[in-house]
């Protein structure tokens, strides 16, 4: 275990830190929005491909492979980089590589012979911000002290979702549907689309300087990359042979996997469900899902209090008992105005899940484990990620009900929540520590 790597670990940072910390998910939610939901993934299918069905199955390979290689590195990236100290270094290396691959997809016109060149870079994105997001995550317990990781993490996911929101709209009123004769652009090849993926870089390395100057990082190991890869690799095979230790971990990381795979399907089915139960056309889901994403950031935001009050663990349950009502007042509305009733109410504990649940964990990952252990959230939130569409497809395709094909998420909700029961409350490091230590006991 390398010597000295926390910064100031369980102190707290200043304000100015902590808030250039939160900034990131502002920066980072506009190529997960703008390339990954609403306005690539569909130029991709329509324009590209020319094809939506063969377009939308080529989109969920592209994303499936990079999911993959996430779950497989992301805990190896990181515990190379709890034995080589610094953090920010990886922050920005990935960073600077997603800013990158967003702005190589203006090269991709409207024609069939790019869709290798379109998938590559957008697997190069994908890695590059999930990537960046595990060193992110993991700079949390060293700049907030303990009794303020809840607020800190929620403020966090709440300015992320209105920087998507944000990013969203100008992406559709300045740029797609805007007056662009002014920039010169050729609406013929779709260069009002393409300049959209140019914003995603620029804004994502614009309203990302402030971590790179104004947060403070941990102090480095002295160790080289390669005696710190060979030492990330013992640290993983120490870890699974002490698995004991963390066992709490273990299955709060299985239950967020199986919760997160629930909420997912949501968010990769509800334009279809929408669409296909309420005749809903492409304007109203895009009204609802920037309504959706307004409503997730006003729940972490408000819920960020709650917290730090209850713990992660506890905020979680609340947060997946209110998805599973809301959801299931969704399978159950008959009319356009529930729905939309029962989609908001969703969205209020859609924030605050996520939120919670990377509080919990910095809370309760050990100091010298921090980044491996967030290494293996990015994985759970992957390494199922095609479970949850799988099953919803066969119950619809089976019972001819996309209502019972959606049900099936309940189900995923239902046994995170009953995992989470098992999971014990941790509200700071000391508590955390106790706990491993009597685990090996």
């Amino acid at each position: 275990m390398p010597a000295n790597t926390a910064m100031t670990a369980g102190q707290g940072a200043g304000k100015r830190a902590l808030w250039s910390w939160a900034l990131y998910d502002w920066a980072n939610s506009a190529f997960f929005t703008i390339i990954l939901t609403f306005v690539f993934a569909r130029y991709f299918s329509q324009s590209v491909v020319q094809d939506d069905v063969a377009g939308t199955e080529a989109w969920g390979n592209i994303v499936g492979i990079s999911g993959l290689f996430i779950a497989i590195l992301a805990p190896i990236l990181g515990a190379i980089a709890d034995q080589s100290g610094r953090l920010k270094p990886w922050l920005i290396s990935f960073t600077l590589l997603c800013a990158l691959a967003s702005c190589m997809l203006w090269f991709v016109t409207p024609d069939a012979d790019q869709f290798w060149f379109a998938a590559f870079w957008v697997g190069i994105g994908v890695l590059g911000a999930e990537f960046a997001f595990i060193f992110y995550n993991a700079m949390l317990p060293e700049l907030a002290s303990p009794d303020r990781i809840g607020r800190w993490s929620g403020w966090g996911w709440g300015l992320g979702y209105v920087g998507g929101v944000l990013s969203l709209i100008v992406a559709l009123f300045v740029f797609i549907e805007g007056d662009v004769s002014w920039m010169g652009l050729d609406t013929e090849r779709a260069e009002h689309v393409r300049a959209t993926f140019v914003l995603v870089g620029v804004w994502y390395l614009v309203f990302s300087l402030p971590i790179f100057f104004l947060t403070p990082d941990r102090k480095a190991t002295g160790l080289t990359l390669g005696q710190a890869t060979r030492a990330g690799f013992g640290q993983i095979r120490e870890s699974i042979a002490h698995v004991r230790r963390y066992r709490h971990i273990l299955r709060f990381l299985i239950a967020r996997m199986l919760y997160t795979d629930g909420l997912a399907t949501i968010f990769t089915f509800g334009g279809v469900y929408a669409a296909g139960t309420f005749g809903m056309d492409q304007t109203a889901v895009l009204q609802f899902a920037i309504a959706l994403n307004v409503t997730a950031g006003l729940g972490a935001l408000c819920f960020s209090w709650v917290d730090d009050a209850i713990g992660g663990r506890n905020t979680v349950l609340l947060s997946l008992i209110g998805l599973g009502v809301s959801a299931a007042g969704i399978l159950l509305a008959t009319s356009v105005t529930g729905f939309w009733v029962f989609g908001m109410v969703l969205g209020i504990f859609v924030g605050p899940l996520q939120s919670a649940s990377r509080s919990y964990l910095a809370r309760a990952a050990p100091v010298h484990l921090q980044t491996q252990m967030f290494g293996l959230f990015a994985f759970s939130g992957k390494a199922t990620a095609f479970a949850g569409p799988l099953l919803v497809g066969w119950v619809t395709a089976a019972t001819g009900s996309q209502r019972w094909g959606m049900a099936t998420i309940l189900l995923f909700l239902l046994v995170g929540f009953v995992l989470m029961l098992s999971v014990p409350t941790i509200k700071s490091g000391a508590e955390s520590e106790a706990l491993v230590s009597g685990n090996n006991a």
